[in-house]
């Protein structure tokens, strides 16, 4: 598989991933869905790294790469933590395009550290109409007293994960040099893991774990499963291509994350949010065609 064709997958399970996600923290705390989906990540993860045979290359995997994947890692827990606070409380149509624009951050940063410069001026010009196809997709509703805190609340936890998964797919570019991609997600969902779960100990809420909702249970568990499918194909294709094209593709699962949205809560567009991501899809296909 090309590295392109696995960034265009990625983004399909990445945008499924925020929909059965949602399902997943009706009643569950989103730290302990969090902890929850981690775990299931972590199975699929080293499953797919011994089908691949590079589990017993671990032991010649660089003190540098070890560094960046572990701080990789790191910042995946954070984006993972506040991106479902975020879904538990605006809507999947509002907290995933202020989270994607994370790539753009990404694409940007790509170009300087790894000279990722090759048709710049059609990535310049692809990131920029993405980018205003992302601020058009962000409404804000006219609210007040709680519900206007409520907004403010739900978009602070969305520039946080956008933040936080930047960071994530420059350091893993680091990281994963020299290491097989499957191995570096599972090492790096190692260190989610225990992020996640010490953050659920810290604030005591080990107990909800227990009587999680069993309908809700399945939800997360098929939300970790997507997960993983769209991790490591994404690394696939940041360790094969260019961080700038990949991070950009992975805007497309805002298609797919509206699609499932308006059939599992008939969230609807408006009519800027529609032309807001007919402009991601169109800077999106720029940055694949002419990459």
């Amino acid at each position: 598989m090309s590295w392109v064709a696995a960034a265009f997958v990625s983004a399909f399970f990445a945008g499924v991933t925020s929909v059965l996600a949602k399902c997943g923290i009706k009643q569950t705390d989103s730290d302990v869905a969090t902890a929850i989906r981690t775990c299931v990540v972590l199975v699929f993860a080293w499953t797919m790294a011994g089908i691949s045979g590079s589990i017993g290359t671990i032991g010649s995997i660089e003190p540098r790469s070890w560094l960046f994947l572990v701080l990789s890692g790191l910042a995946t827990g954070a984006s993972w933590i506040c991106y479902f606070k975020a879904l538990g409380i605006g809507d999947v149509n509002k907290v995933v395009p202020v989270d994607k624009m994370s790539t753009v951050l990404a694409a940007l940063i790509a170009i300087v550290l790894f000279g990722e410069t090759s048709n710049l001026a059609v990535k310049l010009v692809g990131t920029a109409v993405i980018t205003l196809g992302t601020f058009l997709m962000i409404e804000k509703k006219q609210s007040a007293g709680p519900e206007r805190q409520q907004d403010r609340t739900w978009l602070a936890y969305a520039l946080g994960a956008a933040v936080f998964a930047a960071l994530t797919s420059i350091l893993a570019k680091v990281g994963i040099e020299g290491v097989e991609s499957n191995l570096a997600t599972a090492i790096r969902t190692c260190v989610v893991l225990v992020m996640a779960w010490a953050i659920v100990a810290a604030k005591g809420k080990m107990g909800q774990a227990v009587h999680v909702d069993r309908y809700e249970l399945v939800f997360l568990a098929a939300s970790g499963i997507a997960t993983g499918a769209s991790w490591l194909l994404c690394y696939y294709a940041i360790a094969t291509g260019q961080v700038s094209v990949v991070v950009q593709i992975d805007k497309l699962s805002i298609v797919v994350s509206v699609l499932f949205a308006r059939l599992a809560f008939n969230e609807k567009l408006s009519r800027r949010s529609a032309i807001g991501l007919a402009f991601i899809v169109l800077g999106t296909a720029a940055l694949a065609i002419w990459k």
